[in-house]
């Protein structure tokens, strides 16, 4: 209940206490000075003359008891009147009671839906904490049919088609909202901002899976602006979601170089990251902590080459395959030192490994002299080897090594 319900109600029971106590409860005191009673007094003084007069032999006994009859009839007729008056006026204080107890609270509720305003005592949205009022979902739904039929007689506009695909994704409404989207991203200028959101959307209406044409939507952001954070952080769920740990290890990291280190953002990205390094058997390494950045990584650590296919596989690759270039340290733990990841493959294909790919900040290219290089043409999309995949590896090389073949030649079994 507002608290203009409860004033008001309150006003009215205060009205109603004033009109109603000194009716109900007035102390009920005979008035000396009433007629009732001064006429009994009368009528007394009289009988007590006529008393006199008869003593005094003045007055014949037949004519007292008449005259003393009358005075008698008189004074019972004063008496009932009296009390019919008494009983009369209690009546009517309480049916003045009643009337005031329903007229005064009726007359002001309607003279207040008469004159007054009625509909803020109809319950309200709640206000949002900027503000302003936070709209229904009915309303919402309401405003986004209105703008729907008003884009059928304008389909160019590209904005409505924006405010109405982030209406649909505000209902949960996510195959329109895609649809929507769609014509906002082939209407307006490109806009990783808008993409990045159109690829989100697509991906909730397929079940919240990021593979297919998510990526692809993904992809056109990052080629509009490579350190967009959002289409980072989607490129590297997609990683991630079809098993590709090490690569979404990679695009995480780049999100931590563009991001204050105490910021909600990298706790998060930090917290994937360490996932996605226990999935790929990496224990005990700082998931928070950002790489160095292309920029500062060293030149010399890097190696470079070429990957071919072994003559006898020729023809024999799936055509869905993912290729990952790596490097791995000649002594010491298997856990690649940088990794790239290639789709769709094109053999032979010219690589570049550096720190700048590197797994984790304390496992890079730079840490170790001599390496190994691996290529690995992945089924499963996945990082990890896994029986049918083919691979091949080059002889160790020193870190800053340019030229390498690295041939695929190999079955996992």
């Amino acid at each position: 209940m507002s608290t203009f319900v409860v004033v008001a109600v309150l006003l009215t029971l205060s009205v109603l206490a004033l009109l109603l106590v000194p009716l109900l409860f007035k102390e009920r005191k005979p008035y000396v000075g009433s007629a009732s009673e001064l006429s009994i007094a009368v009528l007394r003084d009289q009988l007590s003359d006529l008393e006199s007069q008869r003593k005094a032999g003045l007055l014949d006994p037949q004519l007292f008891v008449e005259e003393q009859a009358e005075l008698e009839r008189r004074a019972l007729e004063d008496t009932t009147t009296a009390r019919s008056t008494t009983s009369y006026s209690s009546s009517r204080k309480m049916i003045i009671v009643v009337a005031i107890g329903v007229i005064v609270p009726a007359l002001t509720l309607g003279l207040y839906f008469f004159l007054g305003s009625p509909d803020t005592l109809k319950a309200k949205p709640a206000a949002d904490p900027t503000g302003n009022h936070a709209l229904s979902p009915q309303q919402i739904q309401s405003m986004a049919d209105k703008l729907a039929e008003r884009l059928q007689s304008n389909p160019d506009d590209g904005e409505g088609w924006l405010i109405l695909g982030r209406s649909y994704t505000t209902l949960g409404r996510y195959p329109e909202a895609a649809a929507a989207l769609g014509r906002a991203t082939a209407l307006l200028p490109p806009n990783p901002n808008l993409l990045a959101d159109y690829a989100d959307v697509v991906a909730m209406a397929q079940g919240r899976r990021l593979a297919g044409e998510p990526e692809k939507i993904i992809a056109r952001a990052l080629s509009i602006n490579p350190r967009h954070i959002k289409s980072l952080a989607l490129a590297g769920s997609a990683s991630f979601e079809r098993g590709d740990y090490g690569n979404a290890v990679q695009t995480w990291r780049t999100i931590l170089t563009l991001v204050p280190p105490d910021s909600n953002v990298a706790q998060t990205i930090g917290t994937s990251i360490a996932d996605a390094e226990r999935r790929l058997g990496i224990a005990g390494v700082p998931s928070v902590s950002a790489p160095a950045s292309p920029q500062v990584a060293s030149v010399a650590a890097s190696v470079s080459g070429t990957v071919v296919l072994a003559p006898e596989l020729v023809g024999k690759m799936p055509a869905n395959g993912t290729l990952f270039i790596f490097a791995r340290a000649v002594d010491g733990s298997r856990v690649p030192l940088a990794m790239s990841r290639v789709n769709p493959i094109k053999l032979p294909y010219a690589f570049t490994l550096n720190d700048s790919m590197s797994m984790a900040p304390n496992v890079r290219l730079s840490s170790a002299k001599s390496v190994v290089i691996g290529a690995r043409i992945s089924l499963a999309g996945e990082a990890l080897a896994k029986p049918g995949d083919y691979e091949g590896f080059s002889a160790p090389v020193k870190v800053g090594a340019e030229g390498i073949t690295v041939t695929i030649g190999a079955i996992v079994k």
